[in-house]
């Protein structure tokens, strides 16, 4: 990096401010959990600063100034080998930790993650740095042949939703390579089709998309959280009832703390703030388009446009799931849900464009 140089000063306050709510929400929805296990209200808060927003916050810190973006192309490969590898890690009996029907989760000690997290950052960098290397004719089969791979890993754990998440950045950056309209047309298409099949074939998915549709049928089932999570949303109205006053994460609110702290945190702040919680990640992929136009290097242009993505598609299909446009699926809500993996994941996916925004000629 430059000496002199600075980052994008908007995008640093930016990711700022999603650290604060972050911490801000999970203060007050962690409270009844903390208490019920500790006889602290602050366990899970403390649990979340030590195990995710610090060690996010010191390797992004480490990856800012020690790591020069040269590296981080040439290490591509090998992260997204290793992150590939820990996908099995959870089929291992003693390590791999199954809930809720799936398989996402590898415990090793006192430790666990969840190895889908590292796999979202080291997908999005190294089909950077593979599309930015390849002639036009070589990187539609190299892409299905990627796109396969990634398949065979999140299915194995029932994980639909991830592979829903990385298969849209992996088709926006794969459209962003400029790559040809019809082998774009070609790739959502089949996408399409093996996501159908996938429902058809999954009783268990097509249940989430019937209660999806009809979540009165079953309120005390399959509907129960969908219902709850929008009460609470509902019970916020404009400016909400307070912060620390939510009554829904009492135990009436499923995962209060992870996939439903968005409906939480619109009970406390209403419209208002779940509204600006929802044009902050809409600025933020704005944001990280605006850097990527300026960007001159393929590869570092297209990391950019995935992780620009990557936040806002990973927020839009947790708060859809919470306000009934998506079915439930079990996605954490960026920088605020409950998680040290994939607070690590972003705030490092966070200090790379910080890093990219700085030096735009340094690769």
């Amino acid at each position: 990096m430059k000496k002199g140089n600075k980052p994008d000063i908007f995008l640093l306050i930016l990711i700022s401010l999603f650290v604060l709510v972050g911490i801000l929400a999970l203060a007050t929805v962690s409270v009844p959990a903390s208490l019920k296990i500790t006889g602290s209200g602050t366990y899970y808060l403390f649990h979340q600063l030590l195990y995710g927003f610090l060690p996010g916050i010191i390797i992004g810190l480490i990856i800012y100034f020690k790591i020069p973006l040269k590296y981080i192309k040439k290490m591509a490969l090998p992260v997204f080998i290793i992150s590939y590898i820990l996908m099995f890690l959870v089929l291992i009996p003693g390590i791999g930790r199954t809930e809720l029907g799936a398989s996402r989760w590898a415990d090793i000690g006192p430790f666990s993650f969840q190895p889908s997290e590292l796999l979202k950052l080291s997908s999005i960098i190294y089909l950077s740095a593979l599309l930015s290397s390849l002639k036009q004719r070589n990187i539609f089969i190299t892409f299905l042949f990627f796109v396969a791979l990634i398949f065979i890993s999140l299915i194995v754990q029932n994980n639909l939703s991830t592979l829903l998440i990385i298969s849209s950045i992996s088709f926006i950056i794969f459209l962003s390579a400029n790559t040809k309209i019809k082998y774009n047309i070609i790739l959502w298409s089949l996408s399409l089709l093996g996501f159908l099949m996938m429902i058809i074939f999954a009783p268990y998915r097509m249940q989430r998309i019937t209660t999806y549709l009809n979540p009165e049928t079953d309120i005390l089932g399959a509907g129960y959280q969908s219902r709850q999570s929008m009460i609470s949303i509902g019970s916020g109205g404009l400016f909400g009832i307070g912060l620390g006053l939510s009554e829904q994460k009492y135990g009436f609110v499923s995962q209060p703390m992870s996939d439903c702290i968005f409906a939480v945190f619109a009970e406390e702040t209403g419209f208002i703030g779940a509204s600006l919680l929802v044009i902050m990640f809409l600025v933020f992929s704005y944001t990280c388009f605006s850097i990527a136009k300026k960007e001159p290097d393929t590869f570092l242009r297209l990391v950019v446009i995935g992780i620009g993505s990557w936040i806002p598609i990973q927020a839009f299909v947790n708060i859809g799931a919470m306000v009934n446009i998506l079915p439930l699926s079990g996605t954490p809500l960026p920088f605020l849900s409950y998680g040290g993996t994939h607070i690590v994941l972003e705030l490092i996916a966070c200090s790379i464009l910080l890093k990219i925004s700085s030096n735009h000629s340094s690769c």
